[in-house]
């Protein structure tokens, strides 16, 4: 009855140290603020564009 909703880990593999503002608090916003911290999130349209915009500092996989 309960469709099982899409997911994705992300792991922070990049220092906030140095980077803009914004890109700190995206990395908040996802619940990364240590390097090595990995959340389990919902896969939607607004955490993939938060993941976009900090790309450069986290490693996506995808739950099958």
């Amino acid at each position: 009855m309960a469709a099982k909703k899409a997911t994705v880990t992300v792991t922070q593999t990049g220092s906030p140290i140095g980077r803009p503002k914004d890109q700190r608090q995206t990395l908040k916003g996802l619940g990364l603020n240590k390097m090595n911290r990995t959340r389990t999130l919902e896969d939607t349209p607004s955490v993939r564009g938060m993941i976009n915009k900090v790309a450069h500092l986290v490693r996506v996989e995808e739950a099958g």
